[in-house]
C-alpha cells in the first residue's frame, strides 16, 4: 500500500460519507493521528471529520475515551476489548455517526508474549449500534510500514461500515405457470 492508495481511499470515504451525511471521529494509539491526518489532508473534509483523539498512553485512553481500567489491566492496551471501548468512547464523546480506533504494537520494541510487533487491533463503532473489529498481524515489517498499513485498514473498515449493513434480497415467491382451474 502506498500513500496514494490511502489518499484515494480517504477521498472515496469522504465522498461516501458526504452523500450519506455521516460524520467521523478517530481514536488512535499506535498511529498517533495518521488516520485523522489522511482524512483531513483532503480539502473539504471538515464537513465529515469532527475530531481525532490521540490516546497513546493508558491514562489518555481512560481520561479521553472512557476505556475502563479493568479492561486495560485484564486484556491490555492492545486488545479487541480496548479497541472496542476506544471506538465506542470516541463515538459517544464526539457525538458522530462513525468512530474508528486503532491500538497496536508498531515496533521495533514493545512486544510481549502473545503480542508480537505488528499486532494491531481495529474497531469501528456506528451510531446505529454496529461494531466491527479486526485484528491484523503485520509482522516485524518496520514501524513506518505497520503504521501505514494500519491507516489503510482503518479507512477500509470505515468505508465498509459507512456503506451500511448489507441488505439481504428477499427471495421471490415461486410463480406457478399453471393456470388455476376455473370451475363452471
Amino acid at each position: 500500500m502506498t500513500s496514494s492508495d490511502a489518499r484515494a481511499l480517504a477521498r472515496s470515504l469522504l465522498d461516501l460519507c458526504r452523500s450519506r451525511r455521516l460524520t467521523i471521529a478517530t481514536a488512535e494509539s499506535c498511529t498517533g493521528g495518521l488516520v485523522a491526518g489522511a482524512l483531513t489532508d483532503i480539502p473539504g473534509s471538515s464537513d465529515v471529520i469532527d475530531r481525532g483523539f490521540v490516546t497513546y498512553s493508558n491514562e489518555a485512553k481512560r481520561a479521553m475515551l472512557g476505556v475502563e481500567a479493568t479492561t486495560l489491566l485484564t486484556f491490555g492496551a492492545v486488545s479487541k476489548e480496548t479497541a472496542t471501548q476506544m471506538a465506542v468512547g470516541a463515538l459517544e464523546r464526539a457525538d458522530v455517526d462513525l468512530a474508528v480506533s486503532i491500538t497496536g504494537i508498531a515496533g521495533p520494541g514493545g512486544a510481549t508474549p502473545g503480542k508480537p510487533v505488528g499486532l494491531v487491533h481495529f474497531a469501528v463503532a456506528a451510531r446505529d449500534g454496529r461494531i466491527l473489529h479486526r485484528e491484523q498481524r503485520f509482522g516485524a515489517i518496520g514501524r513506518s510500514a505497520v503504521r501505514a498499513r494500519s491507516v489503510v485498514e482503518a479507512l477500509r473498515m470505515l468505508m465498509e461500515v459507512a456503506r451500511g449493513p448489507q441488505q439481504v434480497k428477499p427471495k421471490r415467491a415461486a410463480v406457478s405457470r399453471i393456470r388455476p382451474r376455473v370451475t363452471r
